[in-house]
């Protein structure tokens, strides 16, 4: 069957989207208009992909009725977007982070328990070979139990290029942490199996622009006593983004977007990879994974429940920050 898909938003992720749906062609998927209320963003990405531009994404799902909407709206207007567009009837693939809180997050889990329809949140670290590799091994107990990780992820986040919604809390939900930390602790709950049970956090506000944190150093507790800590930084320095498992017979390095390493002798040696995904997108996949939901009504891996957790240890993190002391999830 071949569902009809619109776009909402026309940032710099709605081509990700846009180019997997062309991957997986026709019979499959057809996108088949796009809206976003900058006219000149909004006509450029209609024009390079040939589809139909609206100002409105309301008046959009109107008149396009489509199946799928996809929704890569800022943080602060996913709930509105989301709960319009289950109320219409459209199955929902919502860019992470689902909302910028769980208050919202509840609210688009009613409207899409009400409408009937399904809701997959795009956190595509789970998508992504080497992550699989990772969490293969982990399952596999190949190098014994794991005990601890460090996950890091440096990179510049006060550039010019960077949309200035997302320097304002109120309409990002926060900084660094709630955009990038969002992957770091999905990638910690996929790769475990477990969810996050407690933080502490602290976090640094000294970016020169906006009022949201540039820094954070957090350590989490998952269920079952996984220790991890995260570090991020948005300022200025070397870009990172690698995850370090620690097992009692060994070590791993994970480069998300490069591959893993386990240790052998004293030393890191490459991981073949084996995984099926080959030249396939991470946005691709998902979208195999949400039409898998729609067709056969289950949940896809990366569910509205699943997503809401993340924000629910997004929110514990803010509140560490602002009260100096450790939380417990909610």
């Amino acid at each position: 069957m071949s569902y009809r898909v619109v776009m909402i938003g026309a940032g710099g992720i709605s081509r990700n989207h846009l180019d997997a749906i062309r991957q997986l062609g026709p019979e499959r998927l057809t996108t088949v208009a796009v809206a976003d209320p900058d006219g000149v963003r909004g006509r450029d990405v209609a024009a390079q992909y040939g589809l139909a531009y609206y100002p409105s994404y309301q008046e959009m799902i109107v008149r396009e009725k489509p199946d799928i909407a996809i929704i890569a709206l800022p943080h602060h207007l996913h709930e509105e977007c989301a709960v319009f567009c289950a109320a219409k009837g459209c199955h929902l693939l919502l860019e992470k982070p689902m909302a910028i809180s769980s208050a919202s997050c509840d609210a688009i889990l009613a409207a899409v328990r009400e409408a009937g329809v399904a809701l997959m949140v795009g956190h595509t670290q789970h998508y992504l070979p080497a992550n699989r590799q990772a969490k293969a091994l982990i399952e596999s107990g190949r190098l014994g139990k794991l005990v601890a990780i460090h996950d890091t992820r440096h990179k510049a986040y006060f550039e010019e290029e960077r949309p200035r919604w997302f320097l304002e809390k109120e309409k990002a939900g926060g900084g660094i942490l709630m955009n990038l930390g969002a992957h770091s602790i999905d990638k910690i709950q996929w790769l475990t199996g477990r969810r996050v049970t407690k933080v502490k956090a602290m976090l640094s506000y000294e970016a020169p622009i906006g009022n949201v944190e540039g820094s954070g150093v957090v350590l989490a507790e998952t269920e079952g006593g996984i220790g991890a800590v995260i570090v991020q930084s948005g300022y200025a320095g070397v870009a990172k983004d690698e995850t370090e498992l620690i097992f009692t017979g060994g070590m791993a390095r994970l480069v998300s977007r490069q591959g893993l390493w386990i240790s052998s002798d004293g030393e890191y040696e490459p991981v073949e990879g084996d995984d099926d995904q080959g030249d396939e997108s991470p946005f691709a996949s998902q979208l195999y994974d949400l039409l898998d939901a729609i067709e056969h009504r289950s949940e896809p891996e990366c569910s509205g429940e699943y997503a809401k957790s993340v924000i629910a240890v997004l929110e514990a993190v803010y509140r560490s920050q602002a009260t100096g002391v450790e939380q417990v999830v909610d």
